[in-house]
């Protein structure tokens, strides 16, 4: 939780059926979790539409792979924080949140969340589903950050996913996916990216997590940027964005130093 996440705590507020996410208020913070614990999304209440969480920062480094992206799905809504970010510094994407949760999504106004319009569109439905019915080269970016109360759901992690995600790309489209290092089954998820995309995906580790690990994959064969391209871009982006683009570069470049199989050898080879 951030520095400044201190302050007495309102009590929590769960919706009435069973796994449903906990609101927690501090003065200074907005929090979404699935338990008293364990974390999923955390806003700022005098800043709403900024990062909070280090791991979102880091994913937002799927714009020095994609720096325009037109059209944006985001598998998992949680508190919104990436789709309020894109929302409101991407003024020309459209964006498609995917929840399969309806009692996340009845909290959107807590997170203030922005209504749908012509740009931005919450749906309630499986992620995994959704990628695989929704057609080929829809997305310029796709990003996974689906989690429930027990951890990633097995349907977001598959190598039919993964295979669907590729295809949902447009050509050179990105993919930012949150995995969580003491995941069980992360040596597989990341064996089954690996199987849908090659050798064209990068690791991320994230800021201020050691538990967060982010993966890039992008649908062409050019290799990684390198760290001198993807700070240049940083630098032109600066002035639009609030996040230090900077820190995602200097994050993807050490990830890409990674042997994968540090994460553990696949069970589902």
């Amino acid at each position: 939780m951030p520095a400044d996440a201190s302050g007495p705590l309102r009590a929590p507020h769960r919706c009435a059926r069973e796994n449903s996410p906990v609101v927690i208020e501090t003065p200074h913070l907005v929090s979404l979790c699935f338990d008293e614990h364990g974390m999923q999304s955390c806003m700022y209440v005098d800043g709403p539409d900024l990062l909070a969480l280090g791991y979102t920062r880091t994913m937002a480094g799927f714009l020095l792979l994609h720096p325009q992206p037109r059209r944006i799905a985001m598998i998992g809504l949680g508190g919104g924080s990436l789709a309020k970010y894109c929302y409101r510094h991407l003024p020309d994407a459209r964006i498609t949140s995917i929840e399969i949760n309806p009692d996340v999504i009845a909290l959107r106004d807590r997170f203030r969340i922005p209504p749908d319009d012509a740009r931005f569109t919450v749906l309630c439905a499986d992620g995994a589903r959704y990628v695989a019915e929704a057609g080929e080269a829809c997305a310029d970016v796709l990003i996974v950050d689906g989690f429930d109360a027990g951890g990633l759901p097995l349907a977001l992690g598959t190598r039919q996913f993964y295979a669907d995600c590729r295809r949902h790309l447009a050509d050179g489209g990105v993919l930012a996916v949150n995995l969580l290092v003491d995941d069980p089954r992360v040596a597989d998820c990341l064996a089954a990216l690996r199987d849908a995309f090659g050798a064209s995906a990068a690791l991320a580790p994230a800021e201020d997590s050691a538990l967060n690990l982010i993966v890039f994959a992008w649908k062409s064969d050019a290799p990684l940027p390198s760290l001198e391209t993807m700070i240049e871009r940083a630098n032109a982006l600066a002035d639009r964005h609030s996040v230090d683009l900077g820190e995602a570069a200097v994050r993807i470049e050490l990830g890409a130093s990674y042997d994968w199989s540090r994460f553990g050898e696949p069970v589902d080879a």
